[in-house]
């Protein structure tokens, strides 16, 4: 049986604080992925992580910001704005951080669905953090 359609718009609160402090909105899912809505403030620099199961796709909608991944010996920090995409594959680690006063938003597809707590693991970053660990 096919799931059914399903429609919703962005919530105005977030909905939680993700295991690297930025603001969620989660979004909708299917079997094969899930999305959600990331905001980071301005002058902030998220906890650096890593994650266990999922690898995601991130499009910025908004913002001006860095993204620091690195997996094995690779290692990169690339400029984000709006229209800028791109992955985080499974086992990276990444951070980023905002510059200027606009808040960075994002909207992330993570496949498989984000399946929990304890999906996300803090690791060593770049940058020393801004935002409060999540509870």
């Amino acid at each position: 049986m096919s799931p059914p359609f399903t429609t919703m718009l962005l919530p105005a609160t977030p909905d939680a604080v993700a295991p690297d402090g930025s603001d969620v909105r989660v979004l909708l899912s299917l079997r094969g992925g899930s999305m959600a809505h990331f905001t980071l403030a301005p002058g902030r620099i998220s906890i650096a992580v890593t994650h266990r199961t999922v690898e995601e796709i991130w499009l910025f909608l908004s913002g001006c910001g860095q993204m620091w991944r690195r997996q094995d010996e690779r290692e990169e920090i690339v400029t984000v704005e709006a229209g800028v995409c791109l992955t985080i594959p499974l086992g990276t680690h990444f951070q980023f951080r905002t510059l200027g006063d606009e808040a960075l938003t994002a909207v992330g597809v993570t496949m498989p669905p984000w399946p929990g707590e304890g999906e996300a693991v803090v690791v060593e970053g770049k940058w020393v953090p801004t935002v409060p660990a999540s509870a």
